[in-house]
């Protein structure tokens, strides 16, 4: 075991039989773990598959290690929220897992073209298909979702991304480099301070460097910021999507309030060029600290009042319960994070479960909710946005002195890191492993979207598909935060 953010050297890593490899899977997640990240690394013309596993109850991270060749037996069957990290494998390094329920490419198809074509088919004379996107109505990133029919109900939705495939990962080997910090603000452009963070908590462990206490809180005032304009965001598109157009047009002016407070921080309303390895790139002044903390109060009570009236409503409560409901069970069995995982009353939030940064010293209650479907994922929104307001005036109120950045220096060599930083979607991972040299040899990114891509094809399983809009919004993944 080891904490969220060690680097161990890399020797130290067990490495494992495959028949081991799979038992300590299903004993890690029988004991209530769960996987944060699952990847592919060659060394000496060798591939070894390295998990990392989140033990909140423990309050720390295992790594551990197996030896594959051309293909094995899928460990998909036994552990489910395997199932796109084994597609991944065999897409990225041509290892085939042998018996995976359904496999075929994450991103991009053997010719090297975006999209998948091979899909799931339900027959019968009644049952019809029906194809969206990748392009779609609206300035938003392409996706497709094939629906498979009976009439308005449907039974099955697949759905197919990596239309916004860049290489990031790949481009991560040899460094870190100058590109390196812009890559990770760009990940997923509504999760520039959740990436960054992770990024630079991942570099300070390999360098053995901390950044100073003042930086640590002004990253976490960030982070919380970047919650409150996406969830914000989340509830005015929610409403605008059953029409419900109060709170629709009060949220949409209420997101830019904190985005406008995250600009007040540090000139970037997205949080850009602030966190930086060793600490932040910008220190705020005593007048800053007092309008951040007023304008946060004002924004609080105007989005008190346009969530009210969502709540207030009961023609939106109509749409909003019942459905695309996700059980307890699924969210667990399956492997969903952040609001998603919570709405559904798992209660899993990095903050809590394994935290790092400010977060080791201070404490902000989980917010849960029952039913898993979409009133649930919007109450979890409006819990968490009263919660992270809570944690920002105080965290201003109480701003240590000190400097806000310190020397970060090369990567020690041959090592191991994993860091877990909850993002507004939920948990986000980065882990890597360097060279003789001190560069990135392998370099693996996770953003939530990745876990719980899969909870909206669940989620709309034997509902109508009129619904889709509405059920999709209430999870409001990442495109290019999944098509790495």
């Amino acid at each position: 075991m080891i904490s969220n953010g060690q680097s161990v050297p890399l020797g130290d890593v067990p490495r494992v039989s495959l028949a081991r490899f799979r038992e300590l899977l299903r004993e890690s997640m029988g004991a209530g773990a769960h996987v944060s990240a699952f990847f592919g690394h060659p060394e000496d013309g060798r591939l070894f598959l390295y998990a990392v596993m989140s033990h909140g109850l423990e309050n720390a991270l295992s790594i551990f290690a197996t030896e594959v060749a051309d293909a094995y037996p899928a460990l998909t069957p036994e552990c489910p929220p395997l199932h796109a990290f084994e597609r991944e494998l065999w897409e990225r390094w041509g290892v085939r897992p042998e018996g995976h329920p359904w496999l075929k490419p994450v991103r991009w198809p053997a010719g090297g073209s975006p999209g998948v074509t091979d899909y799931f088919h339900v027959r019968g004379e009644e049952v019809h298909e029906v194809a969206v996107g990748p392009v779609h109505a609206g300035i938003i990133e392409p996706g497709h979702f094939r629906f498979q029919c009976h009439g308005e109900t449907v039974f099955h939705l697949e759905i197919s991304l990596g239309y916004q495939q860049r290489g990031v990962e790949r481009a991560m080997a040899g460094g870190p480099t100058k590109r390196a910090i812009p890559y990770m603000e760009t990940l997923a452009g509504d999760t520039t301070v959740g990436h960054a963070t992770a990024y630079c908590e991942l570099v300070e462990s390999l360098a053995g460097a901390r950044a100073p206490l003042r930086a640590q809180v002004i990253r976490a005032i960030a982070l919380e910021l970047e919650r409150l304009a996406n969830h914000t965001g989340d509830l005015g598109a929610l409403a605008g999507d059953v029409a419900y157009l109060p709170t629709a047009a009060f949220c949409g002016r209420l997101r830019g309030e904190w985005l406008n407070l995250t600009a007040l921080l540090c000139g970037s309303r997205f949080g850009r060029g602030l966190v930086r390895p060793g600490g932040v790139g910008f220190d705020v002044e005593p007048g800053r600290v007092a309008e951040l903390a007023r304008r946060a109060e004002r924004a609080l009570k105007d989005v008190a009042q346009a969530a009210g009236l969502l709540w207030n409503s009961p023609s939106v409560t109509a749409r909003f319960e019942g459905m695309g409901a996700l059980s307890k069970e699924t969210a667990v069995e399956l492997g969903f994070v952040g609001p998603t995982a919570r709405a559904s009353g798992l209660e899993r939030d990095v903050r809590q479960d394994l935290p790092s940064g400010l977060y080791r010293f201070t404490h902000i209650p989980v917010s849960t909710w029952h039913g898993g479907d979409v009133f649930a994922r919007a109450y979890v929104r409006w819990l968490e946005i009263q919660q992270s307001v809570a944690f920002v005036q105080a965290q201003l109120r109480s701003l240590p002195g000190g400097p806000v950045r310190a020397g970060c220096g090369k990567l020690a060599p041959r090592r191991i890191a994993a860091t877990v930083v909850e993002g507004w979607r939920g948990e986000i991972c980065h882990a890597a492993i360097t060279d003789a040299e001190g560069r990135f040899a392998s370099y693996k990114v996770v953003d939530p979207s990745f876990h719980n891509w899969f909870g909206v094809a669940t989620a709309m399983r034997d509902q109508q598909i009129s619904d889709f809009p509405l059920c999709n919004k209430s999870f409001n993944l990442s495109y290019c935060g999944h098509d790495l």
